[in-house]
Formats: C-alpha cells, sequence, structure tokens
C-alpha cells in the first residue's frame, strides 16, 4: 500500500490524532460536488450530496461511503473516532441523535485529513485490466480503493463455456476462473501498480485455492489485454521469484469476460462484511 508524503500539521492530525482549529479548515464551506478521499491513501470517503451545514466549524457528512470509515469508541467511552479503513488515519469522530439530516449522524471530520476530487473532471481514457485471484468478493474490495479506479465488475473467464452461471462455474467444469475487470484511468494509476496490488492482496504461491477456497475456479491469473500487460506481470512475477516466492501465477490472453449474476457484484459494499481471504501484504 502506498501512502502520499504528508506535511508537519497533516502528521499530527493524520497520524497523532490531532485537530484542526475549528472554521480553519479547507473543506469547511467548500460546495461543490465531487467525493471526498483519504489525505493520505486517496480512499474515497464521503460523497458530496452527504456534506451539510452544522455550524460546528468541520466539515460534516451523514453518511459514509460503504465499508471506507471505521469507527472506534474512544477509550473513556465519550467519543467515537473515525479512521479510513484503508490505511487507518485518522478523520475526526462521529456523532448520532443530534437531528442535523434524517440520517442523525455526524461525521465530523477534519479538512486536513481530506482531498477532493470534483464531479467535473475532464472525460478520461479508460483502460481495463484482469485478474483472477480466489473469490472475487474480497479481490474487487481491495480494488475498489484505489484512486484512478473508475469501476470494477467481477465475472467469470479463461474457459470453455459462453455465459456461465456461478453453479456451473462453481462446479470446476466450465474452465473459468472467477475475475475481476477493473476499468481505470492511466493518468491516476498506472497499469503496473494495479498488478502489484493484485500480487499483495492475494497469495500468488497457492495453486487452484485461495484459503479455504479450493478449486481451478480460484487460481491465480493475469488475463492481459496487451502486450504491454503482459510483460508487466512476467516482470513483477519475475521480482518475486528473485525474493524466494514460488509463483504459480498464469499468465494468459484475456479473452471473453462473463458478469457474474448481481448479487455478486460490490459484494462486501453492499453487505458491509470484510474480506475473509484477502489481506493486503507487501511483497515488493
Amino acid at each position: 500500500m502506498t501512502f502520499k508524503a504528508l506535511t508537519s500539521e497533516e502528521k499530527r492530525v493524520i497520524i497523532d490524532k490531532g485537530t484542526e482549529r475549528p472554521f480553519s479548515g479547507q473543506y469547511y464551506l467548500n460546495k461543490e460536488k465531487g467525493l471526498y478521499l483519504c489525505r493520505q491513501c486517496d480512499a474515497g470517503l464521503f460523497r458530496s450530496d452527504a456534506k451539510f451545514e452544522s455550524g460546528t466549524g468541520w466539515p460534516s457528512f451523514d453518511d459514509a461511503i460503504p465499508g471506507a470509515v471505521r469507527q472506534i469508541p474512544d477509550q473513556d467511552g465519550k467519543r467515537i473516532e473515525i479512521v479510513c479503513s484503508n490505511c487507518g488515519g485518522h478523520l475526526g469522530h462521529v456523532f448520532f441523535n443530534e437531528g442535523f439530516t434524517s440520517k442523525n449522524a455526524r461525521y465530523c471530520v477534519n479538512s486536513v485529513s481530506l482531498s477532493f476530487e470534483p464531479a467535473d473532471k475532464p472525460a478520461v481514457t479508460a483502460q481495463t485490466a484482469v485478474f483472477a485471484g480466489g473469490c472475487f468478493w474480497g479481490v474487487e474490495y481491495h480494488f475498489n480503493k484505489v484512486k484512478g479506479v473508475i469501476s470494477t465488475r467481477v465475472g467469470y473467464t479463461g474457459g470453455s463455456t459462453a455465459n456461465p452461471s456461478y453453479r456451473q462455474v462453481c462446479s470446476g467444469s466450465t474452465g473459468h476462473a472467477e475475475a475481476i475487470e477493473v476499468t481505470f484511468d492511466p493518468a491516476s494509476v498506472s497499469y503496473e501498480e494495479l498488478a502489484r496490488l493484485f500480487f499483495e492482496i492475494h497469495d500468488p504461491t497457492q495453486s487452484d485455492r485461495q484459503g479455504p477456497d479450493i478449486g481451478t475456479q480460484y487460481r491465480s491469473a493475469v488475463f492481459y489485454r496487451d502486450d504491454e500487460q503482459k510483460r508487466t506481470a512476467e516482470s513483477l512475477i519475475r521480482q518475486l521469484e528473485v525474493k524466494g516466492y514460488r509463483v504459480v501465477t498464469e499468465v494468459s490472453k484475456a479473452g471473453e469476460f462473463w458478469p457474474a449474476e448481481d448479487y455478486h457484484q460490490d459484494y462486501y459494499e453492499k453487505t458491509g462484511h470484510q474480506p475473509y481471504c484477502h489481506i493486503y501484504k507487501k511483497r515488493f
């Protein structure tokens, strides 16, 4: 996971859990449409339509992006701290039942803990990448947190059956792998950065399984769209092998990608659960 360099004031708030002076923050009165991100890791945290004027002196939101913000009760039990779920950076505190909005929640956030991405950004020329690394729920969970990722969808690829169902893929008879298709802005995040993340959120040394999930549909694979993606994937595998990893990840040309059933899409965002076998581990 790559963190941005922080100023001394950002460190005081984000790392040391400090508080900026009220009415002084950059985003206190910001009314632009867009997305508020974690200053330290660029994970999306709050949408502008959840922001409201509380008069308290800090940016206030009545909701967070599902799964993006973690709540931690203070030791004295008087307040509830909020931190970025992705990097653990301190954001502020959350308060309930104050009656500001119908949601009865106020995420009180330090501006210094945030950055802002306007909704009217210029159009980008998007690219796609396809990865398979075990249960696609967990893989999607991690890619959805990356700045520059425009969208994701989970599905099936690498097999012989047209438009397979989840039941068919789980039988192991179709040859498909559970996979994720990532649409991204190459001006914001490179394919190499995405591929590195892929190798760090699953175990590329496990053959036809990932944690408790066993079967060819859970194999580790990179499905490249062009020769540059292929070279990048192969280069990263060589780097891992030099470090002593016995990588079993297959590198294959991307074929037809069949979207999975709707209930599989954004599964952890819908349920609020956490991945059970995809945990970030720095390997490079």
